[in-house]
């Protein structure tokens, strides 16, 4: 396996800095063209975008220099940010005059009086960019000129991030920009999840050309020409010396004499790009080892019987109390729990290990501390600033896992029957994380064939992938549906000779086959970004016909390994044809084609639609045919009768549920989606879809909204934003805590001001939200401060003594406890954004009730708190909330690198992570989409 290491270390510091503003200017204005026609906009106005923090993700050395030294920023970089972050505390004086206060007009073309820069890369393109946020406006006389200038925008905005990404696709991170710890990860993290050879990359490009008839051989037509856009900016960035800075701070360009490279993109880096994105927003499944662990545990609690009913209780599989997308009461059956799983593997106790992936380590890579050995490579004093610029790495850690799938992103939609107009209004986009630059780049591009405004993901942004046509609007959300399977395969050894945990060889048709090694083979050197010391390891995946290896175990006894075979694995980039179609105008034309380009995305999404006439949803996804017999949230036996059904290993091919199969709707009188389920029977992937989901912080409002009638694009928004800042724990579950401590009076003093002020929070509408803008304080911060510290003591002692430490903790490894916004409380991470999608809020909401004597549709399968007793509950609630009042906001609110302990307000704020050399400000918290659109189409063609 070739070795990468490519590292310029030869230039030395000082020369480095040496250089002027002449060498590392930004980039010439190109030759200006007069822009094509503008195409016929049906919104008139009424459609507006945002997408922080900036249109611009690029900045040469001098403009990350500026940055540092004096919070300078590149025009067209930073301009978004502040009318994002002001809704936050300005929605609730919103009108439809002043959405453009808070967001872009995303009306087609460029007014003449706002045009900006103009730049003709060829002489069929134009990419005119306005004055206000610098977004690309791309328009083309011929397919390949619009492919082309697609390609060259998104090298002008997000060159080094999208060679960031193309190398953490191939397993290749601390190769490129160094050996930090976080970048370790990262690759550690998203290689085993899509390990290809270059081959194997390339088989996809192949096969896309070749079996999807004209549209598959125009996607890799138009997929060449946008390589070909990116390449041309490459080369004249870099013979310009105008190319991203981070080039020269991570030793791959000498400044002085420009030796160096920057790697020409092809094909198969899409492949690769598009594999780091599904993976992190469009899979589902998966976690059947951990998610048997935990029926183990229960079994060997409760006994096989009453443990499967424990486990089933907290599993939620068709939980009739959770909230969905399709409230019609439609049923869309899929994984379906069989009534006698047949094939299931479970592993014998204490017998699973986690396959090992890294090997061979030297140098800093070997070492045993948790910080790694360093030798810095020494800049001038003056520009000492950017030294270890990367030493935590190119994206901080706990930034991406996709082994958690975090499904993001919301969409609200109200169909013309309940609107003011009479027209659908949709208040939609995906939920990202954020990062600086952004992972996603607004464009529009008009062209032969093609007739979009919207958010790509940069790198595979050929196709505005969430935007606007000419008179329709679309945007998906996360759906993680079941396309991810765990199979049980027996090991053997060629020789014959008695299997054991370790072998390398399986069982497949009755033959013993060897696995197939895959490895990715990485070194770095220090750079002034990244001082990590020198190092190297290696990285092995073993690839069976049923997927990769995860996990080892025995199963009665005999050694078996178990597998990841997910429906979308060789088919990373799959969806191109889908995402053409959207943006065809000759192809979507009604709710009914929407769905029919939909249903060409094989990517687990939640798609929605709007027009002048109708709101529609599709889910999508390759759902793989199974044996009917088969539990997909447990192991299986790899057996022939257990395999998908006409499975083909040789291109992951299967037999997948037909289009009527999966959900959708067209004009349901609304729709709401926070990645919550889909519909009855619909089952999800994974743990959490109970009676309380941060789905219900939409569905309660738009179904009120909807009620009353004459909804608005801004009291959609409204509603929106006001979900954005509020504390599902505490709109949802607080309400029965209150009730059981109120069963009898409150006594003791400072327990009774606590609860008093819980109680004055809840009525407030449980906010996380500023007195003022720019307070930096919320309104009621010791209520927060109280459920923060609260939510984790009384989860653990209400739960934990009849479920016992081992089944607690197991249960724990499938779901969190508690994901709120601030630092430290849960798998997202400090300072993103996104919270309160996995938790135990359900299983807190369904134990408080039945302790109260409610009813409970799906009810535990038994009491937990005070083990049933109200008395015994009220004591254990009331013992953890004198325990929370006890802790100091500077417990609760530890402190970061950004943040001073007992900083409330910083604790829970969004700072965008810096992917490259330029940083922004932080902004107040809102659980909101990174981009988002604000639609209603008043004409059709």
């Amino acid at each position: 396996m070739r070795r990468r290491t490519g590292r310029l270390r030869t230039a030395s510091a000082a020369a480095l800095f040496a250089l002027g503003a002449t060498f590392l200017a930004p980039p010439p204005n190109a030759a200006v063209a007069a822009a094509p026609t503008e195409a016929t906009d049906y919104c008139q106005g009424r459609c507006a975008d945002i997408l922080p923090p900036g249109a611009t993700g690029n900045a040469t050395l001098v403009e990350i220099l500026g940055n540092k030294a004096f919070g300078t920023h590149p025009a067209h970089s930073t301009d978004q940010l502040a009318p994002y972050g002001a809704l936050a505390s300005g929605y609730q004086s919103l009108t439809d005059d002043t959405l453009g206060n808070f967001f872009n007009d995303a009306s087609f073309g460029v007014p003449e009086d706002q045009v900006g820069k103009v730049t003709a890369p060829r002489d069929d393109v134009t990419i005119t960019r306005d004055k206000k946020t610098g977004v690309p406006h791309i328009k083309g006389t011929t397919r390949y000129g619009t492919e082309y200038g697609a390609g060259y925008a998104a090298g002008q905005d997000r060159l080094w991030l999208m060679d960031l990404f193309r190398h953490i696709g191939r397993g290749e991170l601390t190769s490129f920009a160094g050996g930090a710890l976080a970048n370790q990860g990262l690759e550690q993290q998203f290689w085993p999840s899509a390990p290809y050879t270059e081959a194997d990359l390339q088989a996809q490009v192949d096969r896309i050309r070749d079996t999807n008839g004209p549209r598959g051989k125009q996607a890799m037509e138009d997929a060449q020409a946008y390589v070909d856009g990116i390449n041309a900016y490459r080369e004249k960035s870099k013979n310009g010396r105008y190319f991203p800075g981070e080039y020269v701070l991570t030793g791959h360009i000498d400044a002085i004499t420009n030796a160096g490279e920057i790697q020409p993109f092809k094909l198969t880096d899409l492949i690769a790009l598009a594999s780091v994105v599904g993976g992190l927003f469009g899979n589902g499944g998966g976690g059947e080892v951990p998610s048997a662990l935990a029926l183990l545990s229960a079994q060997q609690k409760y006994g096989v019987e009453k443990g499967t009913k424990v486990w089933e209780s907290f599993r939620e599989r068709n939980d009739p109390e959770a909230v969905k997308t399709l409230h019609d009461g439609s049923s869309f059956p899929y994984a379906v729990k069989p009534d006698k799983a047949k094939g299931t593997a479970l592993p014998d106790r204490d017998s699973v290990t986690s396959e090992p992936l890294v090997h061979d380590r030297t140098g800093a890579a070997a070492a045993k501390s948790k910080a790694l050995p360093q030798d810095p490579v020494k800049a001038p004093k003056k520009y000492r600033k950017l030294e270890g610029m990367f030493k935590d790495g190119v994206l901080p850690k706990g930034s991406f896992d996709p082994t958690q799938h975090r499904g993001m992103s919301n969409a609200l939609l109200v169909s013309g029957k309940h609107s003011a107009s009479g027209n659908p209004v949709a208040v939609f986009g995906p939920q990202t994380g954020y990062f600086a630059p952004q992972l996603l780049m607004l464009q529009e591009i008009q062209g032969p064939g093609i007739s979009a405004r919207g958010a790509s993901f940069a790198g595979v942004g050929m196709y505005v992938q969430l935007g606007r046509g000419q008179d329709y609007a679309w945007s998906a959300t996360s759906a993680g549906q079941d396309i991810t399977d765990t199979f049980a395969v027996d090991l053997c050894n060629a020789d014959g000779s008695k299997p054991t945990k370790d072998s390398t060889s399986y069982r497949y048709n009755g033959a013993c086959v060897p696995m197939e090694k895959l490895e990715r083979t990485n070194s770095w050197k220090p750079t002034i970004a990244d001082p990590t010391a020198a190092g190297s390891y290696r990285m092995q995946i073993f690839r069976t016909k049923y997927g990769t290896v995860t996990h080892r175990a025995t199963v009665d006894g005999k050694p078996v390994a178990y597998t990841a075979q997910r429906s979308t694995y060789r088919h990373e980039a799959d969806s191109i044809i889908g995402f053409q179609m959207l943006n065809d105008p000759s192809y979507v034309r009604d709710a009914a084609t929407f769905q029919k380009a939909a249903q060409h995305i094989g990517y687990a999404f939640n798609w929605f639609y709007a027009d002048s006439r109708d709101i529609a949803f599709y889910n999508s996804g390759l759902n793989p045919v199974r044996n009917p017999d088969v539990d997909a949230a447990l192991p299986v036996k790899a057996d022939k009768a257990y395999e998908w059904k006409g499975y083909d290993p040789q291109n992951n091919t299967t037999d997948y549920t037909p289009p009527e199969q999966h959900p959708q709707s067209v004009n349901q009188d609304y729709y709401i989606s926070w990645n919550n389920k889909q519909a009855k029977d619909y089952d999800s992937a994974g743990f959490g879809n109970g009676p309380v989901h941060r789905g219900n912080l939409l569905d309660d409002r738009v179904r009120a909204l909807t009620k009353d009638g004459g909804v608005t694009r801004a009291s959609l928004t409204r509603a929106m934003s006001e979900a954005a800042v509020t504390d599902l724990r505490g709109e949802d579950v607080l309400p029965e805590l209150l009730r059981v401590l109120r069963s009898k009076p409150v006594t003791d003093p400072k327990l009774q001001t606590a609860v008093q002020q819980l109680e004055a929070w809840r009525k407030d509408g449980a906010q996380r939200r500023e007195t003022a803008a720019g307070s930096h304080t919320y309104t009621h911060p010791e209520a927060v401060r109280l459920m923060d510290a609260w939510w984790p003591l009384l989860i653990e002692k209400s739960f934990k003594p009849g479920l016992g430490g081992d089944l607690y903790d197991a249960l724990g490894a499938n779901l969190a406890i508690d994901e709120a916004p601030s630092a430290g409380h849960g798998p997202t991470g400090a300072h993103a954004g996104s919270a309160f999608q996995y938790g135990w809020w359900s299983y807190a909401d369904k134990d408080l009730r039945s302790v109260l004597g409610d009813k409970v549709k799906g009810p535990l399968a038994q009491k937990y708190c005070g083990a049933g007793d109200l008395a015994s509950c009220r004591d254990t609630l009331l013992t953890t909330l004198q325990q929370a009042n006890g802790r100091t906001a500077e417990q609760v609110y530890p402190g970061d690198d950004s943040c001073k302990a007992g900083d409330q307000w910083c604790a829970d704020a969004i700072i965008h992570r810096a992917v490259g050399g330029l940083t922004h400000d932080t902004i107040s918290w809102q659980n909101r989409p990174t981009y988002q659109q604000v639609v209603e189409f008043p004409a059709h063609r």
